[in-house]
């Protein structure tokens, strides 16, 4: 339903106790294996997915992202791979001309190549695209990518060999990491440039990350006895055709955004008891006749995590009449970022499992087409990366409330003897300074188009531009969100413990366990960066879900 935000744990987070609880299934073929709808956890550190012709989905990626990736592929895909392949090597025996096949790439596509370079023309493939520039992928989404790729070969229509499959998934789970640069993907024929780093590899060349050292590739895979393929005809245009780059951050960045989710319910349920707000604006009767599946979910959490509030004879709740927007409107903006966020999963998940390259083989055909063209990811990236800053947007405004004396009665900057401490002014500046660089970043890339491959790739999606943009709001997206959960615990500070709801004080003890109360001014960065890990880590988020049950 709309309301599940999942619980991911990477970057050290607490590993969950129990992951053995799969079932041994049969599959279409006879065999028995692990369904792919489940992982196992096989360590303290990886975890192992089974690929068997089902689906994966966002509960999977949920609980291997952040982990090394163990990866099995059943007897009967492999079959499925090996009956593809004998397809493709009856289809070139004919003396036809296949794009990509026994021609040459782009605008050269009328280009003709003899049976004998077949070999050659695939190799040079991989290393004349592999000029992508710009910082390495983070290993998380390299991960991914791998895990993506095999998953999109595994389906039995792109040419591939077993042998180098079974090569590619080795590799990953050896946890052997090509080194991707993240920048010269055009998201149209694929992600070219990127799929081509992370392709290099197999062939023995390129960079590979392992056990955190950057090596060349071919060492990394005589340490770890894997040979490197020769590829076949077709091999190598399958390996980088594809959108595993865009998909793969993606997926990544639907988690995150949940996570996100959930914080800023807690967040701004944090700072309206601060502020002594009124709860009216989340009761059941308003959103029921403007039924937003989002909106409905988010005035169920504030009215969870604020409920059983006690007297509060100090400062009486409900003082104004009416909240501004920030408070007030909390589920007409959380929500619509859920339901965005929704739609942006659905899509994702249907790209990561189809078939992306090019051309497709088929019984008795190969057939050229389009499907590795990124505009379907590239529109939905944009809008993620629009619903994404709006969780900050709206928190940036919250704090501006917090800090302000002449709204709420608050000290000014949340400290006593104002003056002589200039308080969390400036953490303030800090969220409006991301908040609007995060205005800059939404400008979507998916609206912009370049004609390359002299005419041939005339309309490019720019996916891979609005996947790292996403990334880099999503960021500053945390990093908001961690300074409303200084000041709102700041601000809790004035307000008798006794007074609060008691999720709300245990969301507040939370905190208190790492940042301890400001008395006056002192490194406030080193508070945002403590702020900015427990908002990444959900170690707010689960106090609370302990409490109440899932967001």
């Amino acid at each position: 339903g709309l309301n599940r935000i999942f619980k991911p744990a990477p970057y050290g987070a607490e590993e969950p106790k129990n992951e053995s609880t799969a079932n041994l299934v049969q599959n279409a073929g006879g065999e028995r294996c692990w369904s792919a709808t489940t992982v196992l956890r096989m360590n303290d550190k990886s975890y192992s997915v089974q690929l068997d012709g089902k689906e994966l989905t966002p509960s999977i990626i949920d609980q291997v992202f952040g982990r090394p990736i163990r990866v099995n592929v059943a007897g009967s895909v492999m079959a499925k791979v090996a009956e593809n392949r004998n397809q493709l090597d009856q289809l070139i025996k004919q003396d036809r001309p296949f794009y990509g096949i026994n021609t040459g790439f782009g605008s050269l596509c009328d280009r003709k190549i003899s049976p004998d370079r077949l070999e050659t023309l695939q190799e040079n493939l991989l290393m004349s695209h592999a000029v992508g520039v710009g910082e390495p992928v983070p290993d998380d989404i390299v991960r991914l990518m791998m895990l993506f790729k095999i998953l999109s070969l595994s389906r039995g229509h792109s040419g591939v060999r077993p042998q180098t499959l079974e090569t590619l998934v080795q590799m990953l789970s050896a946890d052997l990491l090509p080194v991707v640069p993240s920048k010269g993907s055009l998201g149209a024929s694929g992600d070219l440039a990127p799929l081509a780093h992370l392709a290099l590899p197999l062939i023995g060349r390129g960079m590979v990350r392992t056990n955190g050292r950057t090596t060349k590739a071919a060492e990394a895979l005589a340490e770890s006895d894997i040979q490197p393929v020769k590829l076949g005809a077709k091999e190598g245009l399958a390996l980088i055709n594809g959108t595993q780059f865009m998909s793969a951050y993606g997926a990544a960045l639907c988690l995150r955004a949940c996570r996100l989710c959930k914080i800023a319910d807690i967040l701004a349920a944090m700072s309206l008891e601060a502020v002594r707000g009124r709860t009216e604006p989340f009761d059941v009767r308003i959103h029921t006749i403007r039924p937003h599946p989002g909106a409905l979910t988010v005035a169920h959490n504030m009215r969870e995590l604020l409920s059983d509030r006690p007297l509060a004879p100090s400062k009486p709740y409900g003082v104004r009449v009416q909240d501004p927007y920030s408070l007030r409107c909390v589920p007409a903006v959380h929500g619509a970022t859920r339901d965005a966020l929704k739609h942006v999963e659905k899509v994702t998940y249907r790209e990561i499992n189809s078939v992306t390259d090019n051309p497709l083989v088929f019984e008795g055909a190969i057939l050229s087409g389009g499907n590795f063209h990124g505009q379907p990811l590239a529109l939905t990236l944009d809008y993620l990366a629009i619903a994404g800053a709006e969780l900050a947007s709206i928190s940036e405004r919250r704090q501006y409330l917090l800090v302000n004396d002449s709204h709420y009665g608050l000290p000014a900057g949340l400290v006593s003897n104002s003056g002589l401490n200039s308080g969390f002014m400036i953490a303030h500046y800090t969220s409006a300074a991301l908040v609007a660089e995060n205005k800059v970043l939404c400008h979507p890339a998916s609206v912009d188009s370049i004609s390359t491959s002299g005419g041939q790739e005339d309309h490019v999606s720019m996916g891979a531009t609005s996947a790292l943009k996403c990334w880099q709001i999503v960021d500053n997206v945390e990093r908001v969100l961690g300074i409303e959960l200084v000041l709102a615990a700041q601000a809790l500070e004035f307000t008798p413990a006794v007074e609060l709801a008691p999720t709300i004080r245990h969301a507040f003890e939370t905190v208190r366990q790492q940042i301890p109360v400001a008395d006056g001014d002192r490194e406030f960065g080193i508070d945002i960066e403590t702020a900015t890990s427990l908002v990444r880590s959900q170690a707010v988020t689960r106090a609370v879900e302990d409490s109440i049950g899932s967001l």
